[in-house]
């Protein structure tokens, strides 16, 4: 029999406190996952995998090392113990290295419905990526495609710490996706649907990803190019999520500590316009990035990160809230390989008051944003340059597609003239509705 994952990261820790550590802790993940791809109406691809990988930190002093292994067998985790604390006692010194104190370390361990217990079959992932390509074939326009897949999969964590904490938790996913081109020749156009849910019951049905794939795909037949100008850019919900995420890496606690991000001066201030609410919510149920405590073990809470516009709050792991004298949020997130570092969970921007067509029915010209191309973000100085296709907006409604533009503004100022619409979906880890900003430049012909 098997020896349980947290009896082999009490062992580590123990036997690396035997070893001469002053504190240590230790992660165990186990992974399963089953993928079925097919394209044309045939069957390509059944992948299956399964792995386990464990990460030991150990601190001697001001001091740290961390090594991780696949191997589990007793001699290989006894010279593991060994080789990690005769590393931390010849590394450098770490004033901001340690574990979390029994002060923050999770108590309660709430359901957060991370897993539905199902056990998915290649046979029917396989059935369903069918059934979503073939109503994406059937969308009139479509020529092509360029497949279907179907997944699920079921992660676990377990951690304990030298300083008492021990914890656990299993989460499954479901996901769906179709992929296809529409037109002929050099006029052809490709676009995707998809869906992604902890419980098989939430997963969009395959036709509806495969109808919506086929649509947006003919939507994008005969793109014109548009000549440089500064208007009103509206982004809908498939991007405008990586506007949270370039936020999320500005407040990130590690960019703030190293002096590296364009908001390391804002907090307390206004960053947003007012009325804009941010929120992370770890606790959210059936949420795709939901955990009853961070990778230190820290309670993990639900927290406005911005309230009527101002900035309240870093994300901080215990590292990254020493350096700046603050306390950890809870924000640690990590593998096994490297110390834990601060990130989001399921951080989303809150609807605002008015629909997608009224946030869009006073633009004269503007540009709406269906897809993001690049990653042309400096996060020190906040300047944003990114190649963008979508629709252009003429009298408050979407006239035809635009393609091979590039979108450019400062982050600083796109924050502060942003409004949110009433859109707001789950459909991400991390999510926003339609958002509009005003007085961006648009460069074209």
């Amino acid at each position: 029999m098997s020896t349980p994952p947290l009896d082999i990261v009490h062992h580590l820790v123990k036997a690396a406190r035997a070893a001469g550590a002053d504190a240590a802790e230790a992660v165990l993940f186990e992974s399963t996952s089953l993928s079925a791809s097919c394209r044309l109406g045939k069957a390509e691809d059944i992948e299956r995998s399964e792995g386990r990988d464990l990460g030991l930190r150990v601190f001697v002093g001001e001091r740290q090392a961390v090594v991780s292994s696949t191997d589990f067998l007793p001699e290989t985790l006894s010279a593991l113990t060994e080789r990690a604390v005769a590393m931390a006692k010849v590394a450098p010194p770490d004033p901001y290295c340690g574990l979390a104190g029994k002060e923050l370390l999770a108590t309660s361990f709430p359901d957060l419905e991370l897993d539905d217990g199902s056990d998915v079959p290649a046979e029917t992932l396989m059935e369903t990526a069918l059934r979503a390509e073939e109503a994406a074939l059937a969308v009139k326009g479509v020529t092509n495609s360029s497949g279907a897949g179907a997944s699920f999969g079921r992660g676990s964590v377990y951690l304990a710490t030298s300083a008492g904490f021990t914890g656990s938790y299993t989460g499954s996913t479901h996901s769906l996706s179709a992929s296809v081109l529409a037109g002929e020749g050099t006029a052809m156009e490709r676009d995707y649907d998809f869906s992604s849910a902890r419980f098989l019951e939430d997963l969009e049905a395959a036709e509806e990803i495969g109808k919506r794939a086929g649509e947006k795909a003919v939507r994008r037949l005969g793109a014109r190019k548009v000549k440089s100008q500064a208007v009103p850019i509206v982004y809908d919900p498939r991007v405008s999520n990586g506007l949270l995420g370039h936020f999320a890496g500005a407040i990130s606690g590690a960019s703030v500590a190293r002096g590296t991000s364009f908001l390391q001066k804002k907090m307390g201030e206004a960053v947003f316009a007012g009325g804009v609410r941010i929120i992370d919510d770890p606790l959210k149920k059936r949420g795709l990035r939901s955990k009853p405590f961070d990778g230190e073990g820290v309670q993990t809470t639900r927290q406005a990160i911005v309230e009527d516009g101002v900035l309240k709050t870093w994300l901080l792991d215990i590292s990254t809230a020493k350096q700046l004298g603050l306390k950890s949020t809870g924000h640690a997130s990590r593998g096994t390989g490297a110390p834990p570092s601060p990130g989001p969970t399921n951080l989303y921007m809150e609807a605002g008051t008015l629909s997608p067509e009224e946030l869009i029915g006073d633009i004269e010209s503007g540009l709406y944003v269906t897809e993001m191309i690049g990653m042309g973000v400096n996060g020190v100085t906040g300047d944003y340059s990114r190649g963008a296709s979508g629709f252009w907006i003429e009298k408050g409604k979407l006239a035809y597609p635009v393609s091979e533009i590039t979108v450019a503004g400062n982050l600083k100022e796109m924050f502060a003239n942003l409004t949110p619409a009433s859109d707001l979906t789950f459909r991400y880890g991390m999510n926003a509705p339609t958002l509009r900003i005003e007085g961006m430049t648009v460069a074209g012909n």
